[in-house]
């Protein structure tokens, strides 16, 4: 019986090789024998391997949108809006650590087109922990001489860096590392 691959299939493969051995360092021969595969086959699924690197990086960019979406959803004060966004970051990174990693590492390896929209979306998920921020320095969350641009960068760059050293075999569960991130991120910029 041969094996089907759907594109599904070999996108996400794409996206653990390239968050493994970077865009660079993938072949569609290395694909091919992922999948079980002629390299040759998998143009019957995708353009190029430029293709696969935009539908990994689009799936990654349409979850952290989801993500903010449902935390500014979140009833409350500002500080329980970036308690959200910061539970969404950890989820969305650790639940999908290859489209993470790919989106965070990978996405300059876009042609300039689709660089450029996801420049667009990284740009408009950085605005809502700015935005957020912004409103807890009006309405007392935060420190009121906070600067939501800096403290928005501090606290993506810890969150990006989670797919790198986080691991879930370790000492903290999701559940603990989200309590310990919001402790340190969110009460030290209260």
């Amino acid at each position: 019986m041969s094996i089907r691959n759907t594109r599904s299939d070999v996108v996400d493969a794409a996206g653990r090789l390239f968050a493994e051995r970077g865009y660079h360092g993938t072949s569609m021969r290395d694909l091919g024998k992922e999948l079980g595969l002629l390299g040759s086959s998998l143009y019957s699924h995708v353009d190029s391997k430029q293709d696969l690197l935009v539908a990994v990086v689009e799936e990654g960019a349409r979850l952290f949108e989801a993500s903010a979406e449902q935390a500014l959803e979140a009833p409350g004060t500002a500080r329980d809006r970036l308690a959200a966004l910061i539970a969404g970051h950890v989820i969305v990174v650790l639940d999908n650590v290859d489209v993470a990693r790919t989106f965070l590492n990978e996405a300059r390896m876009l042609d300039a087109e689709h660089r450029d929209r996801i420049v667009q979306a990284r740009d408009h998920y950085e605005g809502v922990f700015r935005s957020v921020l912004a409103d807890g320095a009006h309405d007392g969350s935060f420190r009121p001489d906070i600067d939501p641009k800096m403290a928005s960068i501090y606290i993506l760059s810890v969150l990006n860096a989670l797919e790198r050293w986080y691991d879930s075999t370790g000492p903290l569960n999701l559940d603990e590392l989200t309590n310990e991130l919001n402790t340190f991120l969110v009460d030290g910029i209260g």
